[in-house]
């Protein structure tokens, strides 16, 4: 009995046996027949691995002008070139005019130093939320002054962005850098475009966020940023233009622009509903006028964690055309997101 009992136990392991090992050579025979087959006449685009899998695709917003200011329509893929870190890039997504969904901050400055054109802001800012905000679009509301506050989370609701604007509240120092930081980490996570409208005279007296720190933040949210500069007093004399400046180059490194809200120059009047009028509308008009350009980092220089886009029109001199672009992208991981005790940060 104990015999028979061992051949019959024997017989089912040799069994056993011999279905995994027709198993495992059935799956490796699967594995085989899904992988291509490079021959000895391969060529060596054949041979390349396909990256495209591993690669993020890096989108640049981009708006082109002519020596007047006027906006330059009608550019197609072709007119287009591409580089990263001096390396040639093939563009992989092109269009004109992008529809794809915004997100938007308006941030607005609330020091004492911006006090006399509270009133002006508020209404204009209201003419700008409603002229712009479509259905797919989401807009928030800060203000800054000695701290940063969410007036308004994002919304599509024009109505609720008004009540907002009703319910600033002010302050004496200004967080400016503060807010750029903190509002480009609420847009982080946010899909399309990105941008972050700041109303200021471009003063920061909180010093809590440094120039740098905040530059960095909105390159990292691949944020756009499009600065209203409010000139606090009429002279030169007494006004912060280091801080105007600021405001300025924040904008062309990340491929916004920056307007002065009297309509001119840094030797303009005091803001009026006109200028700000204007200067709302000539963003609006920016933000709606991009070419959409995608690419997949081909190439790459190894060892950089900071990435610089370089995006030209060959067939024009380089006076002819204003191009203006995000300066380049982190590719490395992002430093520990902060989040301010007024409820700003990321969602």
């Amino acid at each position: 009995m104990a015999h028979k009992f061992l051949r019959i136990a024997a017989a089912l392991a040799l069994a056993l046996g011999a279905a995994l090992c027709a198993a495992c050579q059935a799956q490796a025979g699967a594995g085989k027949s899904a992988s291509p087959v490079i021959g000895p006449g391969a060529t060596q685009d054949q041979m390349k691995p396909d990256l495209r899998l591993d690669s993020k695709l890096v989108t640049v917003y981009t708006n082109v002008t002519d020596r007047t200011g006027a906006i330059v329509g009608g550019l197609t893929k072709d007119d287009f070139k591409v580089y990263e870190d001096g390396r040639p890039q093939e563009i992989a997504v092109f269009d004109r005019q992008s529809e794809q969904p915004l997100a938007l901050t308006l941030a607005i400055d609330t020091s004492g130093s911006t006090f006399k054109d509270r009133g002006l802001e508020q209404d204009a800012s209201k003419r700008f939320i409603h002229a712009l905000l479509r259905q797919q679009d989401q807009m928030s509301l800060l203000e800054f002054a000695t701290e940063v506050r969410l007036a308004a989370p994002f919304t599509n609701k024009a109505q609720q962005l008004d009540h907002a604007l009703g319910s600033l509240r002010g302050g004496d120092a200004t967080a400016l850098y503060d807010a750029i930081y903190l509002g480009a980490q609420g847009l982080a996570h946010k899909d399309g475009r990105k941008v972050l409208v700041l109303v200021s005279d471009g003063s920061d007296t909180a010093k809590s966020t440094t120039y740098a720190e905040a530059l960095e933040q909105a390159l990292r949210s691949e944020v756009m940023i499009y600065s209203i500069i409010d000139v606090p007093i009429e002279a030169s004399a007494g006004r912060d233009t280091g801080g105007e400046h600021a405001l300025i180059t924040l904008a062309e490194q990340t491929g916004g622009k920056s307007y002065y809200a009297d309509g001119g120059g840094p030797g303009g009047s005091w803001p009026d509903k006109s200028g700000l009028d204007k200067a709302f509308s000539q963003v609006s008009e920016d933000i709606r006028t991009q070419y959409v350009i995608g690419y997949y980092p081909h190439n790459q220089e190894p060892g950089r964690n900071f990435h610089r886009i370089t995006v030209s029109v060959p067939r024009a001199a380089a006076a002819d055309f204003n191009i203006r672009y995000r300066t380049g992208y982190y590719a490395d991981t992002p430093a520990k997101s902060r989040r301010a005790t007024s409820g700003v940060g990321p969602e």
